[in-house]
């Protein structure tokens, strides 16, 4: 699948409130998606990874910005929820996969509780795919040949960060990642043992596509009791 290895990067929020009015909204959306071309159960691909590599590939070649960036939700065992953004750095037949630290709230959770939902949204075309299943951690030879494929910061960054934890100031996180950077110089940086992938093996799959009058297309795909895909259109 093109357009899988980026590297990691953090959006800021604005402080400040605004309004997006649907005339707006909906003139961005005709830039790249034809309401007349609804999303029909006859149109689409059996087999829902076909289906998401195709959405995916025509949202890379348009030149989407990460168009792996998704939404990921975890729980706790009580059922309080959470959701960040993540990258997807794998997806085939064999799920879709993510890297963090163990450690982290996400970590933490889908160690108690290991089911996820995953939510792409490719908003120039009006799209929106939604991925939940259970989650099972990558082999560590996964993990290691993913870290050691990312750019020596990022690397030193991942080893150096206590994810999620309470730090008293920024500088106490830069001063780790140079003396890890001093430890390691000339050398490989060690992929910490609490720093690796998850896989979600989708149980159901959900397309959905804008429509301008609101009737949007929703069709998930979901496994029948031979194990087989079934499509089901569902109400917007």
């Amino acid at each position: 699948m093109r357009g899988t290895i980026r590297q990691d990067i953090t959006l800021g929020q604005p402080d400040f409130g605004f309004v997006i009015h649907d005339q707006f909204h909906d003139f961005f959306l005709r830039r790249m998606t034809d309401p007349s071309q609804p999303l029909r159960e006859r149109d689409v691909d059996p087999d829902p990874v076909a289906q998401f590599a195709k959405w995916f590939d025509q949202a890379a070649s348009a030149g989407v910005s990460q168009p792996e960036a998704v939404a990921l939700a975890t729980a706790t065992t009580d059922g309080a929820p959470s959701v960040r953004m993540v990258l997807v750095k794998r997806a085939d037949h064999d799920g879709f996969v993510f890297f963090t630290n163990y450690e982290s709230r996400k970590g933490g959770e889908l160690a108690a509780n290991p089911r996820a939902a995953l939510l792409f949204h490719w908003e120039p075309f009006g799209r929106q795919v939604r991925i939940e299943g259970p989650v099972v951690r990558t082999t560590r030879e996964e993990s290691e040949a993913y870290a050691h494929s990312r750019a020596r910061g990022s690397q030193l960054s991942a080893a150096a960060s206590p994810q999620s934890a309470v730090v008293e100031r920024r500088e106490i996180l830069e001063e780790r990642v140079a003396a890890l950077d001093q430890q390691h110089a000339g050398t490989e940086v060690r992929v910490p043992d609490h720093w690796g992938g998850f896989r979600l093996d989708p149980e159901t799959f959900e397309f959905w596509q804008h429509r301008d009058n609101r009737l949007h297309d929703r069709l998930r795909y979901r496994r029948g009791p031979g194990g087989g895909w079934q499509i089901e259109r569902l109400a917007p």
